[in-house]
């Protein structure tokens, strides 16, 4: 499915004019403000039939419409958390066997470093029998309803390339984000919020950066808006001191005059982008601090999220998922940038499990119990894992491209499963390997789409997430 069907694609960009904006679009700023003065309400209501994020129906049958992606940013430790490995507990201290580090290429550490055992206890939960780490008290009590991937594979062994790659499907920068590709494909349900929207905790962002939900070679409209935790959700909506409505209008109309002239003169859509922005950050002045009050939420919401308003968290940024897709948004993707654990691995991971595992179970029963999980697609991850080998004394582990594991739920996975397995040291893949490629075809069947054919022409090509890879993972369907 190649999307590019909206009016201004593929077209003689001198009739992308301004004549054309005003009567099909409908949208501009005067109107809006003209609404607002006659004291109608200024909606959502039906999109435009050429705007590039209206609803659309994808090719195929769906078991998902929207996203939640939690992005462990630095890559979580498998075999602490996941991936259970008595024999690398027994040998632990003892030099790995020759034969696995053939061609084996570390971060930072040489592949002849000691095995490490892992440092906490597993045990079995559920009427599935899922196997996980005594880190993750509350996700062991959703164990029926989530999947464990435990066979991932990647081409990368450095952050920021990881990251884009998981993201993107390629370590280079320019190619647009999976939520970029999502909200292109389906386009969006709300018309007062993005359509796709990023928040970041932990101890900083994404080491990728903005790459990792930028739109690419996409049109602009399509790339993830970064919302803040508390407060004004992006910087600089509310209206600074001393500017009143009647000042707003003005100065939005004079823009709107600026772009729209602009727009008749070149035809370029990113300046319809640049309009449509100015259009949406009106509508969220009203509807974003209604979305950011936690405190109309139930205090047995709050506090089975561990949120607390006004204090942000990546547990407030789970509450503030929830509520965005239930709003209509199409893709949410929390980033929490914490798992780098070279040394401090006991203590680190703690912290880390303490202030994502509730929320993050959380969210899985909160979104079941609203009966949006059948059709909410929800993952957590990062780009790698840990490798078998000590770094740091005895309390660290560098990173790990050939095998890592993940967890999702709802929008047609197979809740209860366990799919794929590691070596007996949690080295390799050992079975049913799944690769980033393999990963992503597989959620954009879920969301309707075959992904050798959801592309966009760029460059002389079509070009398409997994690239000219990826297959598409059969044992992860319900």
């Amino acid at each position: 499915m190649n999307c590019q069907s909206h009016v201004y694609r593929n077209t003689d960009p001198q009739l992308v004019t301004r004549r054309w904006f005003f009567r099909d679009c409908a949208v501009g700023l005067g109107a809006l403000a003209l609404a607002e003065l006659l004291g109608a309400k200024v909606a959502a209501g039906p999109a435009p039939l050429d705007d590039p994020l209206s609803p659309k129906k994808p090719p195929h049958a769906a078991k998902a419409k929207r996203v939640v992606y939690l992005f462990m940013a630095g890559g979580p430790s498998h075999l602490e958390m996941f991936d259970n490995k008595p024999q690398l507990a027994k040998f632990n201290g003892t030099l790995p066997p020759p034969e696995l580090l053939k061609g084996y290429r570390a971060a930072f550490i040489p592949p002849t470093a000691k095995l490490l055992g892992p440092k906490f206890k597993f045990a079995k939960y559920g009427q599935c029998g899922m196997e996980l780490s005594e880190l993750l008290p509350h996700l062991a009590n959703v164990a029926d309803d989530i999947a464990v991937v435990r066979s991932l594979e990647t081409d990368a062994f450095n952050h920021a390339p990881a990251q884009i790659m998981m993201n993107t499907g390629s370590q280079q920068f320019g190619r647009p984000s999976f939520g970029s590709w999502v909200t292109y494909g389906l386009g969006s349900e709300s018309r007062d919020l993005p359509a796709f929207v990023v928040f970041n905790s932990g101890k900083k962002g994404p080491s990728g950066g903005n790459s990792n939900f930028g739109n690419g070679f996409l049109p602009s409209v399509y790339q993830g808006v970064p919302f803040r935790g508390s407060g004004d959700p992006v910087l600089y909506l509310g209206n600074p001191r001393g500017i009143d409505n009647d000042v707003q209008k003005d100065s939005l109309d004079a823009l709107q005059r600026l772009n729209s002239m602009r727009l008749d003169a070149v035809g370029d859509p990113e300046i319809a982008t640049r309009i449509n922005s100015f259009e949406m950050a009106y509508r969220m002045q009203s509807s974003a601090p209604e979305l950011m009050d936690l405190r109309k939420e139930p205090k047995k919401v709050l506090d089975m999220y561990g949120a607390e308003p006004g204090k942000p968290s990546f547990a407030n940024n789970c509450l503030l998922a929830r509520r965005l897709l239930e709003r209509g948004v199409r893709f949410v993707q929390l980033f929490h940038e914490a798992w780098d654990q070279h040394d401090g691995l006991v203590h680190d991971l703690k912290k880390n499990c303490e202030d994502t595992d509730k929320p993050s179970a959380a969210l899985v029963k909160d979104l079941k119990q609203r009966g949006l999980l059948d059709d909410t697609l929800v993952l957590w991850g990062g780009e790698f894992g840990r490798t078998p080998m000590v770094q740091g004394g005895d309390d660290g582990r560098d990173h790990h491209p050939n095998v890592f594991s993940m967890w999702m739920a709802g929008g047609g996975v197979k809740p209860g499963l366990t799919l794929g397995e590691s070596d007996e040291l949690g080295f390799n893949a050992a079975a049913d390997a799944v690769h980033v490629h393999d990963l992503h075809a597989t959620l954009l069947h879920l969301l309707g789409f075959d992904h050798t054919k959801l592309t966009f022409r760029f460059q002389g090509r079509d070009f398409r997430l997994t690239d000219v890879h990826g297959k598409l993972v059969e044992r992860l369907l319900a």
